[in-house]
């Protein structure tokens, strides 16, 4: 299609430019952060927060880093509802565009501003990023995307406070802006306004439907593999329903979807489609998307087990792991085969576990650090609370892994049980009873007779299972203590069949997170997780 050509040709071409800077940078992360550093400074000198903190007086990062503490959103909370009543000049002297809503592991809903300026940082992310694709596979240029990254019926307001600023983005596109929000929409095999559609399953149907019909899918860029995993696993289910509508270019979920969405499902009829769907089957899906070249999702931390079991079902599909993305920011891409920090993108730091703080060009290799940004929406030495570990370099700069979330604590009675000290015991635990299960998670469970942690896992308990697990976690010294005051029983292992994502998402999507915010953690602090793991159906 002379469409998808035009656009493709877009961004491959129009990316280089980005993608050679991004590449020289590399070779001296220090000068392009430090050029970050004083911008944002200048920039913003003449604003609330520039003024309380002098920052026109400031000419190093040390005078900045003396003058400036590290911040948790709580911190940066009042500020943030100021320029929701309207007020100008807050955090940054650009105006906020938006204030977009994340909802992380560690806080509750936050939003976070979002300006030009910050869309211009993550461009100069994203784009590298892209090109990169093209150069990995140069035949994408022929394809559709399909591109997940909000999902259904998610554009209610997310609180009844009134607001000066517009909270969140109609499309998500947008977050990119301009030529490559063109772009994107123009390659999409998938459009974004089957966000729209409130029914999970008729979602997942129309969703399902409009991948079939392109047979030129080139790249799927999704966030957790199990996102994938409950679509095919929809798609199997409705699998004839859904070849008859290819074959007549109709839509079985029509009378479930919002009217203005129906020219989006109708198509032409196509039969030859029809025809080669109906002879490969569901299940094989080299054969359903002969020309899919790129599988982009989350890989590292909880999603590794999940991404080893996707990568099986698309044999000679490059699985690309995703590099650190959040709301607030992006800390890095996949590169070179690795995953070097964002260094053109956002001002960074790292806290080690000494409380020392560390530019990026002054990581150690195999050491993990908790991520600060600075941003130009206006968040400043922010604690991100996510974890990583330094697994090498591209250029001068560092590349790194997620390890999971650094602030994410369960303390019932004194434990003090953290993610990433659940996620080690995890991968420990697996590598003595292999395999390691798609879906693993800790979390307390209380009943009469008394409080314990439960793993839940989509596999079998194997003989000595359970006493490894409370052995690995006695290594914490609170648990320990509570374990011999009797505090806490056991810790056990729960075995759980059906779709363990998407119950586990399903809790948190009606609490009020959206789907796209919803990131699997060895640890949860919620209880009464065996009610929502062993109930039939969950009305979806």
């Amino acid at each position: 299609m002379v469409k998808t050509a035009l656009a493709n040709s877009l961004w491959w071409l129009g990316s280089s430019p980005s993608a050679a800077a991004f590449d020289a940078a590399l070779q001296n992360p220090a000068a392009a952060q430090r050029q970050i550093l004083r911008q944002f400074l200048r920039d913003n000198a003449d604003t609330a927060l520039g003024r309380e903190y002098r920052f026109s007086e400031l000419r190093t990062y040390a005078e900045f880093a003396r003058r400036v503490p590290p911040r948790d959103y709580d911190d940066l909370r009042p500020y943030i509802e100021r320029i929701g009543r309207g007020e100008k000049n807050v955090l940054t002297r650009e105006p906020v565009r938006r204030l977009v809503p994340t909802s992380g592991s560690v806080a509750g809903r936050k939003l976070i501003p979002y300006t030009a300026a910050l869309q211009a940082e993550i461009n100069r992310a994203v784009t590298p990023w892209i090109n990169g694709l093209y150069r990995l596979r140069p035949h994408i240029a022929r394809g559709t995307w399909y591109w997940s990254i909000s999902a259904v019926g998610e554009d209610q307001p997310i609180d009844d406070s009134p607001s000066a600023i517009p909270i969140g983005f109609e499309d998500d596109a947008a977050y990119l802006g301009g030529w490559r929000q063109r772009a994107i929409d123009a390659l999409l095999a998938v459009s974004g306004g089957v966000r729209h559609i409130s029914s999970i399953a008729a979602w997942r149907y129309a969703t399902a439907l409009l991948l079939l019909r392109r047979a030129d899918l080139a790249v799927m860029s999704i966030w957790h593999p199990s996102f994938l995993e409950l679509l095919l696993g929809a798609m199997r289910e409705r699998w004839t329903d859904l070849v008859r509508d290819v074959a007549d270019g109709s839509c079985a979920v029509l009378n479930d979807v919002p009217g203005s969405l129906a020219n989006l499902l109708r198509a032409d009829p196509s039969r030859p489609r029809a025809a080669r769907l109906a002879s490969a089957g569901p299940d094989d899906l080299r054969a359903i998307w002969p020309n899919l070249a790129i599988l982009s999702c989350w890989g590292d931390g909880h999603a590794t087990a999940a991404a080893a079991a996707l990568q099986k079902r698309f044999p000679g599909v490059l699985l690309q792991s995703k590099g650190l993305l959040a709301t607030e920011g992006v800390i890095s891409i996949p590169h070179a085969g690795k995953h070097p920090l964002a260094i053109r993108s956002h001002f960074l730091e790292f806290e080690a576990p000494d409380g020392r703080i560390l530019l990026a060009a002054d990581l150690e290799q195999s050491q993990t650090y908790n991520v600060l940004l600075t941003t130009a929406g206006g968040l400043i030495r922010y604690r991100l609370h996510d974890l990583v570990e330094v697994n090498g370099r591209v250029g001068q700069t560092p590349s790194v892994r997620f390890l999971g979330k650094s602030g994410l604590v369960s303390d019932r009675r004194g434990e003090k049980l953290t993610d990433g000290f659940v996620a080690a015991v995890l991968a420990r635990l697996f590598e003595q009873f292999p395999p390691a299960p798609s879906f693993a998670m800790l979390a307390p469970d209380e009943d009469s007779a008394g409080l314990r942690y439960s793993l839940y896992m989509n596999r079998e308990i194997p003989g000595g299972f359970d006493a490894t697990l409370d052995e690995l976690l006695c290594e914490n010294p609170q648990y320990a203590y509570c374990r011999r005051l009797g505090q806490l029983l056991p810790a056990c292992a729960v075995s759980i069949a059906g779709d363990a994502y998407e119950r586990f998402s399903d809790r948190l999507r009606q609490s009020g997170q959206r789907l796209g915010d919803i990131k699997p953690a060895a640890l949860s602090k919620l209880d009464g997780w065996s009610g929502y793991f062993t109930q039939p159906g969950l009305g979806l």
